[in-house]
C-alpha cells in the first residue's frame, strides 16, 4: 500500500516537472517570435544619427515595377506629365519581331505559337486560355492585350514584372499579327496588290506542283517538246 502511494506521488512530480518545463520552453519561443532582429517601417533606430530606420533612396535609384518617362512614357493605364503620346507606338517590322521574340518566351507557353491556346502547359493539364482567333478577340482593341499583360485576367498572372512597356505594346502588335494571318481576307488588301494577286492565282505557273507540266515532268517527258521516242507511230 505504501509502494503505490509512493510510485503516484512520483507520477505526479513527473507531470508536473514535465508541464513546467513545456511552459518554459513555450514562452521562451514565443518571445523570440516576436522580437526579431528586423526593422519596420516608421520604427526608430539608434544605428543612424537622425533615429530613423527607414532611409532615403540614393540618386538614380529605379524602384521595382517602374520605368522612368525616358524609357516608357505610356503605360497603358496612367499617363505621365510629360508624356509626348497617349497611345500604342507605330508598327513597324522590327516591333513585329521584338513582339514575336516576347511572345514566344513569354506567352506561347500556354498560347501556343500560332495563338490557338494549345501551348504545351495546356496539353500537360493547365486551363486551356481563349484563342486569340475567337471573334470576341479579333474585335478586341489592342490595348486590350496589354492591359491584360499588366493587371491579369482570370487564371492569368500579371506580367508586368517580368515584360517591360515597350515589349508588351510589341506583344500586343504581334497578336494582332498572327489575328490577321489566321483570318486574313483578300478584300482586305489594297487594290493593286488584290488585283496582282488575283491574276497570279488565275493563272498557274509553268511547272507547278499539280500542273500538267509538272506531271508530264515527272513522268520523264517534256512539257513542250516531248521525246520522239516516246510517240506511238499508228502505222507501225
Amino acid at each position: 500500500m505504501i509502494t503505490e502511494l509512493n510510485t503516484e506521488k512520483i507520477r505526479a512530480a513527473m507531470t508536473a516537472l514535465a508541464l513546467a518545463a513545456g511552459l518554459l520552453a513555450t514562452s521562451g519561443c514565443r518571445q523570440n517570435m516576436h522580437n526579431q532582429h528586423k526593422i519596420e517601417p516608421y520604427e526608430t533606430s539608434d544605428f543612424f544619427a537622425d533615429g530613423q530606420a527607414s532611409r532615403q533612396l540614393p540618386d538614380g535609384v529605379v524602384p521595382l515595377g517602374t520605368y522612368g518617362e525616358e524609357v516608357a512614357p505610356y503605360t497603358g493605364l496612367v499617363v505621365a506629365q510629360n508624356a509626348t503620346f497617349d497611345g500604342p507606338p507605330p508598327v513597324t517590322p522590327e516591333l513585329l519581331q521584338r513582339g514575336q521574340q516576347r511572345f514566344n518566351i513569354y506567352c506561347s507557353p500556354c498560347h501556343g505559337r500560332m495563338g490557338d491556346g494549345r501551348g504545351m502547359i495546356v496539353r500537360r493539364g493547365y486551363k486551356q486560355p481563349t484563342s486569340f482567333h475567337d471573334p470576341r478577340l479579333r474585335g478586341a482593341q489592342v490595348d486590350y492585350f496589354f492591359t491584360v499583360m499588366t493587371e491579369g485576367f482570370g487564371v492569368m498572372p500579371s506580367y508586368k514584372e517580368e515584360v517591360a512597356v515597350p515589349d508588351r505594346w510589341a506583344i500586343a502588335a504581334y497578336i494582332r499579327a498572327l489575328q490577321y494571318s489566321q483570318n486574313a481576307r483578300l478584300a482586305d488588301l489594297p487594290a493593286d496588290q488584290r488585283q496582282a494577286l488575283e491574276t497570279e492565282l488565275a493563272q498557274p505557273q509553268l511547272g507547278a506542283p499539280g500542273s500538267s507540266a509538272d506531271r508530264h515532268s515527272a513522268a520523264g517527258g517534256s512539257a513542250t517538246h516531248p521525246d520522239p521516242s516516246e510517240v506511238s507511230n499508228e502505222h507501225e
